[in-house]
């Protein structure tokens, strides 16, 4: 038996369920923070689920905990708080993500920039002329009206409509009712639309000032667009790039970056990085640890737990790559500070040559074609990976050679070097392979690939795992 309660179920009908539920003749209790009050006593309380979690504050969802010991929780989000999502990557908590979306679904197309008068009056004509309707946010109630009067002085023609928190529940009923039934094609609204609104027509988003809004709000509220077969389109605007916050800009241009399907996740892992992770037993959800990156220190919790548990500390082998070429990211292409680092970083940690395949696609995708420098950053980060795979320490050009340390060559792969290049000499004790430079007209960076590129032939020959070829 299922049973509901809200603000919206009289005190009477409340009691009745309350008390059918304590006494365990409903099995399924449905209900919003009310679910919270000290007269809610379950008979024998064994799963609680709590969705869009993002809404409840630690306190809040510590109280549903005491309401048995030993209780299971789910939770559901499209965005991950950052504590929550930080339990579950450092192992507190299980997580699962979903990916796939519904069927004949869109990335909804979005546009990030200053507010322009005139694009919101293209956005919106463009579309109420293919049938749609629109949101309009302005998320300050004591002049939302004043906002909805400018828009209708702009398009005369067309039917908008105000909506908020603070309407009375019949007015706001009425209202999104209407806004259903097609009978409004400009919603001017508040934050309120976050959640819970699944209107297919509606597929044009206009934030008159985004820099405002959180992170997960922000992908909480382009959700409520894109719900149908049609492509639909966010326009985020913000005043002068001069006053925003670097925070502010982080968001935005995370929300630009990330607008496939199923992004929630990525998108609550650079809120993550934003905002930081918060207390682990403490009620801030957000915060960073004392600006330490946070990877860094996930691995730092992770050797603790390690130490208090016995197990010895992991050392994990990074190859050495020391070739003299030039790479680096100039300001010129990666305007941010922060954006730069976050792009050396996961070249630094990339494990797989798909990961930094992935990560060359993005940046095209993002900045445009990639100068010679980061071009190089990128390539020494897959030499690394390759002697990573081969199991090698290092390579290093020095003294008109190039020198690959730690390296262990059978007989046979020695052997198809030799005869592949003379020049390659091969000690077994030193673990060594060495190739001459001297009069070696081609440049430093295509001797590397095949260099490489030979010893991993040479290495699939005596049946060695290898990743797959050097890209060239």
């Amino acid at each position: 038996k299922v049973e509901m309660i809200s603000r919206f179920r009289s005190a009477r009908e409340q009691r009745k369920i309350l008390k059918d539920f304590a006494a365990g003749r409903v099995d399924v209790l449905i209900g919003t923070h009310r679910l919270l009050s000290d007269d809610v006593k379950p008979k024998d309380l064994g799963l609680v689920i709590v969705d869009e979690e993002q809404r409840f504050g630690v306190a809040q969802k510590e109280v549903l905990r005491r309401l048995k010991l030993r209780v299971d929780v789910l939770t559901l989000t499209a965005t991950p708080i950052p504590r929550t999502l930080q339990m579950s990557l450092s192992g507190v908590r299980d997580i699962s993500v979903i990916e796939t979306p519904p069927r004949d679904r869109h990335p909804i197309q979005t546009y990030v920039g200053l507010y322009d008068e005139g694009m919101v009056i293209r956005a919106i004509q463009r579309e109420i002329d293919r049938g749609g309707q629109v949101y309009y946010l302005h998320n300050r109630v004591e002049t939302i009206d004043r906002a909805a009067e400018r828009l209708r002085g702009l398009m005369p023609h067309v039917r908008f409509a105000v909506a908020h928190g603070q309407m009375p529940e019949q007015d706001l009923e009425r209202v999104m009712l209407d806004f259903l039934r097609g009978d409004i094609d400009v919603l001017v609204t508040t934050t309120i639309i976050e959640s819970g609104l699944d209107i297919p027509n509606a597929n044009t988003l206009i934030v008159e000032r985004a820099d405002l809004l959180g992170l997960a709000q922000l992908y909480q509220i382009r959700g409520r667009i894109g719900r149908s077969a049609r492509v639909a389109h966010a326009f985020l605007f913000h005043p002068d790039e001069a006053v925003l916050t670097e925070e502010a800009v982080a968001r935005l241009s995370t929300l630009a970056d990330y607008t496939e399907l199923g992004s929630g996740f990525k998108i609550a892992l650079r809120d993550l990085e934003i905002r930081g992770a918060g207390e682990l037993l403490g009620e801030e959800q957000s915060g960073h640890i004392a600006a330490v990156g946070f990877e860094m220190y996930l691995a730092m919790l992770e050797e603790a737990t390690a130490a208090l548990q016995g197990k010895p500390p992991a050392v994990e082998k990074v190859a050495r790559v020391d070739v003299g070429i030039d790479a680096h990211i100039p300001a010129s292409f990666i305007a941010y500070e922060a954006a730069r680092v976050d792009v050396h970083r996961r070249v630094a940690s990339a494990t797989t040559l798909e990961q930094l395949a992935d990560l060359r696609e993005e940046l095209v995708d993002r900045f445009g074609p990639l100068p010679e420098p980061v071009d190089n950053l990128v390539f020494l980060g897959e030499v690394r990976v390759t002697l990573q795979t081969l199991g090698a320490d290092s390579l290093t050009a020095k003294h008109d050679r190039l020198v690959v340390t730690g390296l262990v060559l059978p007989a046979g792969a020695r052997e198809f070097l030799r005869t592949r290049d003379r020049r390659y000499v091969y000690s077994p004790l030193q673990g060594q392979l060495s190739v001459g430079l001297r009069g070696d007209t081609r440049g430093l960076r295509q001797i590397v690939e095949e260099v490489l590129g030979d010893i991993l032939a040479a290495s699939a020959r005596e049946g060695a795992p290898t990743e797959k070829e050097m890209p060239a």
